[in-house]
């Protein structure tokens, strides 16, 4: 090992941890999860699960947690009760039709009581009358793997039927291969549109389950790799063999120099790990397909922007629905760098052209804007990110970090 390398601690996968505190509740506690997750989202669920177990209020307040709201819709919808289920003023914006749909589809009872489609809703827990359903997975796969964590608890299971192509299909797999971690017999029809997932008969064995490190928050320090050649940047507890989706981050890299190199300790405590080294050689141009991994779009965009790589980023319709419109921000701060971008709807277009500094980038209330502009501090040293205390929402320990690398 280099004794130079800079060792950079990631958090443990907030989606991973989120199924599998999920799973817990579903199957009764059974199983002990190690190294989950530190996000805000992954407290929050978890607060919010043990207050529905202990039954003190019918009001579940998921803030600007996403996918918080849409795993515990179906789950409230299923356990007897009066619920409300919320969020802040931009959480009531985000898509939540197609997921309300599938379940009025099974006979349970969701209002929406402002706006149709929308939180906040109000639900009458019940049992669902129907075990088939189909939903539109485009705008969020979250509908999906919502479905599949409650399908253990149906005396039938379930019958999904996707009837799109959907986004971020692995998050959907990383749901499955959970459920089947926990003992729960999932099938997928041999065309792909189609899960099958059977009840619980008995007690799943108890077991323990050690969550990854996240992918997504992996994607920072590469963009760190690529603009300071020079280092090598030690990834801790990381793997490249993951069902996480946001591992296709070392693909899009590697198109701009930066190799992933994975470690193996002697030690099995010490684990896996991913040495990052940029100033590789480096492609004139890069196309990249984000379907399966839109929260790294904000990423590649600034990295891409950065070293003036000529880049178009496909399948990013949905990142205008994340916790703010994605595309209006990564365009509209490069542009206010001096960023040549232009957005199409399916693509988005980055142009080669010198970034120039700015005083401060706004981050619109997200995690992911503040983080993938971060790196751009090494390039210009006065920069100022917004409310940097919003990446406490995935990475509450990413200032500090980050400062490894800025040192």
């Amino acid at each position: 090992m280099n004794t130079n390398d800079i060792r950079v601690n990631l958090p443990a996968s907030k989606s991973m941890s989120n199924r599998w505190l999920m799973i817990n509740h579903m199957t009764g506690s059974h199983f002990r999860v190690n190294k989950l997750s530190t996000s805000n989202d992954t407290k929050l669920l978890r607060r919010l699960l043990q207050q529905l177990e202990g039954g003190t209020s019918n009001l579940y307040y998921c803030d600007n947690a996403g996918s918080v709201a849409r795993f515990l819709m179906p789950l409230l919808a299923i356990t007897p009760g009066h619920f409300i289920l919320t969020g802040d003023a931009r959480l009531q914006q985000r898509p939540m039709g197609p997921i309300i749909e599938a379940l009025r589809q099974m006979g349970l009872r969701i209002e929406c009581t402002e706006n149709e489609g929308f939180l906040p809703v109000h639900i009458q827990g019940g049992v669902p009358t129907k075990r088939t359903v189909s939903v539109d997975p485009l705008l969020s796969s979250q509908f999906v793997s919502a479905l599949l964590l409650i399908a253990p608890r149906l005396p039938e299971g379930i019958s999904l039927t996707m009837t799109q192509r959907p986004t971020s299909r692995p998050y959907i797999e990383m749901t499955c291969d959970a459920l089947r971690q926990a003992g729960v017999e999932v099938r997928r029809s041999s065309n792909g549109r189609t899960y099958y997932v059977q009840p619980i008969t008995q007690k799943p064995k108890a077991a323990t389950i050690t969550i990854e490190r996240d992918w997504s928050s992996a994607s920072y320090f590469y963009t760190m790799a690529l603009l300071r050649p020079e280092l090598r940047i030690r990834l801790l507890g990381l793997q490249l063999d993951s069902c996480q989706g946001d591992s296709a981050t070392a693909t899009f890299f590697s198109q701009l120099g930066v190799q992933s190199t994975e470690v193996r300790s002697p030690y099995r405590t010490a684990g896996r790990s991913v040495t990052l080294q940029g100033g590789g050689e480096r492609q004139r141009s890069v196309q990249f397909n984000c379907i399966d991994c839109p929260d790294l779009v904000p990423t590649f965009a600034v990295a891409a922007a950065a070293v003036g790589v000529r880049t178009i980023l496909k399948g990013v319709s949905n990142i205008a629905l994340k916790e703010s419109d994605r595309m209006e921000a990564i365009t509209t701060e490069l542009r206010r760098m001096g960023g040549k971008v232009n957005a199409t709807g399916e693509e988005l277009h980055i142009l080669p052209a010198e970034l120039k500094p700015t005083e401060m980038v706004r981050t619109y209330g997200d995690h992911r804007i503040a983080m993938a502009f971060a790196p751009l501090r090494l390039l210009f040293p006065d920069l100022q990110i917004e409310n940097p205390e919003v990446v406490g929402k995935s990475f509450p320990e990413f200032w500090e970090e980050f400062e490894k690398v800025m040192a």
